[in-house]
């Protein structure tokens, strides 16, 4: 998540420098204390939970486990993560309502992304085989019902809007009766947002909530707004009341202290988070997962689920069947291609591995390429990707970089990628079925000697 970037790399320098120590003295946690109170202000976390954080880690930082321990900065690694799950509390799930219709009401400022994240929780729950239903009730942005149909016909979800009514609470009871007639089990109500917090925006979202008995009223808070994030909460909690959050750009490069702040000061969980641009970046929130990225301690769990969904089994054991055929195609290596770029930026998922951690942000990780090396396959015919060694001449390869927008030299050096993996894959055993076992030795015969 690059919005935490900074200060991953921030806090991973520390605790790896205090993890190599074999003792810690009171200057060390005292350098280290400073260090962590810098790094947490200039990510923009409220400085009432930075006090709080560091009062708690300075205490049990100094106490005898720590100071006796033959592994003190391990148990200091320990205590950070520990001070940030506190901080982030524990996961909360969206709600269920045992009726088995569950209404779900966003709430958000212009600008947070409400009606695209609306979409992806849409999305998210069809995923996890329930049957949504979209309801747009913004009679005061031009075109926002509008907005919210064509996101819902991209991913094929039945949505209510009429444009033509000017009472968001007459949208919302049509919208609630059209869901059920549907036999849909989820409404989604996308509110109308504002540029400030005003009266009239707050009696329109309690008349709306009167009709449609939300199960979930879920704020969306933009991670880059800082904390300004926290005080909007507030006002929201205090007028209408709040369930939780879904913190939406947290793949933007901002500081992001909203997302230490945001849960200590107001009480309320985040329960998803949006990881990117695309209709399938929303995930739920895991404080544990997220304490252990800040220290670049790598986030494994994460990274399966996300291949569990991005890669296809049956496609991935087609390809496998195929190596062992010494079938493998540049048709394959498109689909593997396009199966990785599926479970989002190549930074990211390094920054889940372990061992990489905070490291992922400053390495070479060139992802115009991969799309270059896509676009250079795509602009192959099938004949070409099936055997590109012998059927791909100079007129061939002139015309296939022209198709592609890329030069000669890029083509060759694809095709020369490809050479050299199904070599490596063969010396591995990987193609072929497998390494071929020794030959055998002929047992020794002395009959067989010529005198």
């Amino acid at each position: 998540m690059a919005v935490l970037e900074g200060l991953t790399q921030r806090l991973a320098a520390i605790t790896d420098k205090m993890r190599g120590k074999s003792r810690v003295s009171e200057k060390d946690i005292k350098e280290m204390m400073r260090e962590i109170r810098l790094a947490l202000l200039e990510a923009d976390v409220h400085y009432g939970v930075v006090k709080e954080l560091t009062d708690y880690i300075n205490e049990k930082a100094k106490g005898a486990e720590v100071m006796k321990s033959l592994t003190p900065g391990q148990q200091v690694v320990k205590i950070v993560h520990e001070a940030l799950l506190e901080v982030l509390g524990e996961e909360e799930k969206l709600a269920v309502s045992p009726s088995g219709f569950t209404v779900f009401m966003l709430y958000g400022l212009q600008g947070a992304g409400k009606t695209t994240t609306a979409a992806k929780l849409a999305l998210h729950l069809r995923q996890k085989g329930k049957k949504p239903m979209l309801v747009s009730v913004d009679v005061h942005r031009p075109a926002a019902q509008d907005q919210l149909a064509v996101l819902a016909k991209s991913i094929d979800i039945p949505y209510y809007i009429d444009p033509a009514e000017k009472s968001a609470a007459k949208i919302a009871k049509d919208g609630l009766e059209r869901a059920k007639y549907l036999l849909c089990d989820t409404l989604i109500v996308d509110t109308a947002g504002r540029m400030t917090i005003d009266d009239e925006m707050m009696q329109e979202l309690r008349d709306i909530d009167n009709i449609v008995h939300a199960d979930d009223r879920l704020l969306i808070v933009d991670a880059m707004i800082g904390q300004e994030a926290v005080e909007i909460a507030r006002q929201f909690e205090e007028q209408i009341g709040l369930d939780g959050f879904i913190m939406t750009k947290l793949d933007g490069d901002a500081r992001g202290g909203a997302a230490l702040s945001i849960r200590k000061m107001t009480g309320k969980p985040i329960k998803m988070v949006g990881t990117g641009e695309q209709l399938a970046d929303l995930e739920a929130f895991f404080p544990d997962r997220l304490a252990s990225r800040i220290l670049g301690m790598g986030d494994v769990l994460s990274l399966i689920e996300k291949a569990e969904q991005s890669l296809d089994e049956d496609k991935a054991q087609e390809a496998l069947d195929r190596l062992r055929q010494n079938r493998f195609t540049m048709q394959d290596m498109l689909e593997q291609l396009e199966q990785i770029q599926n479970m989002g930026s190549i930074k990211d998922l390094l920054s889940m591995m372990p061992g990489v951690g905070s490291k992922a942000a400053n390495l070479d990780v060139d992802e115009e390429q991969l799309v270059g090396v896509r676009a250079i396959i795509q602009s192959m015919t099938m004949a070409e990707r099936e055997n590109p060694t012998k059927v791909l001449n100079a007129s061939r390869r002139k015309r296939i970089a022209s198709g592609s927008g890329t030069s000669v030299q890029a083509v060759n050096q694809v095709v020369r990628q490809y050479n050299d993996s199904l070599k490596m894959m063969k010396q591995m055993g990987v193609m072929g079925g497998g390494r071929r076992g020794k030959r055998k030795r002929p047992k020794f015969d002395p009959s067989n000697i010529q005198w």
